[in-house]
């Protein structure tokens, strides 16, 4: 279950003292501490996109800013793993404990590593090649509504790290769309999306982001799973998604569950 900061056991060798893991997120086999951090942050930006220089300045298309207390943890792999090994079994854990992805890049789509490194994270032992990152951000549904950010990546030289960082806003977060591309990967990758905050009137902005989703992939079809399953399909009808790309499974769960058809 989610819970608050707390070790998850006894200091590991090799681990910097004071350094702890969160207490979502359970640590990767022989991993290490070697960076940590905690404090209260005016400003925190998240990217919701790849990231590029401009004109000497940082561009992305969205981002989350909020202030809050901040926790950042930099994790040394074991050398016969990777950074994304790493990434994808911390992905899957945030999504078990009901953790809800707001973006999930990886490769070359993520953008420059060096900026991930340097201007995201101030990190320079992050830099690595392109190909070899992985970045997501989730939001924990919890009273707190913490936001979690996951970078794997491995360097050039083959050493592998895992950041992450959780922070706890001082303000609520309010609505946070994520990206029709990060909902179409994730539904590729489990073969299902678990929307649990969905009401059941459905609202414009998710009818349409949804329904953006469909479109990236033409080819898929999916059933929709929920007690207000009928609305929402109704909805996406209206958002000019085909009706034969849409079943119903009606259920009293609350939100929308969203299965690919095979």
């Amino acid at each position: 279950m989610i819970g608050l900061l707390a070790a998850s056991g006894s200091l590991m060798a090799g681990d910097i003292p004071g350094s702890a893991d969160l207490a979502v997120l359970a640590r990767y086999p022989q991993a290490q501490i070697v960076a940590y951090q905690q404090e209260q942050v005016r400003e925190r930006i998240y990217p919701l996109d790849s990231i590029r220089r401009i004109s000497g300045k940082l561009r992305m298309t969205d981002q989350v800013v909020a202030a809050g207390q901040l926790t950042a943890l930099t994790y040394l792999l074991p050398d016969t793993h990777s950074g994304i090994e790493a990434f994808t079994q911390a992905r899957r854990d945030l999504l078990a404990d009901g953790g809800e992805l707001l973006f999930w890049c990886e490769g070359r789509e993520c953008g420059s590593s060096s900026l991930w490194a340097n201007a995201i994270f101030g990190k320079s032992m992050l830099y690595g090649p392109e190909g070899q990152q992985a970045y997501l951000l989730a939001r924990l549904p919890d009273a707190d509504d913490r936001l979690v950010a996951l970078y794997g990546m491995t360097r050039g030289n083959g050493r592998p790290y895992l950041q992450v960082e959780q922070l706890v806003p001082e303000a609520p977060l309010g609505e946070l769309l994520p990206t029709a591309a990060t909902l179409l990967r994730q539904l590729r990758d489990s073969g299902e999306l678990r929307l649990p905050r969905l009401p059941d009137e459905p609202a414009a902005d998710w009818a349409g982001l949804l329904a953006n989703v469909m479109r990236l992939d033409s080819t898929i079809r999916v059933s929709l799973d929920g007690r207000a399953a009928v609305s929402w399909r109704d909805a996406l009808i209206a958002e000019r998604v085909r009706a034969g790309r849409l079943e119903v499974d009606e259920s009293q769960e609350a939100g929308l569950v969203m299965r690919l058809l095979r």
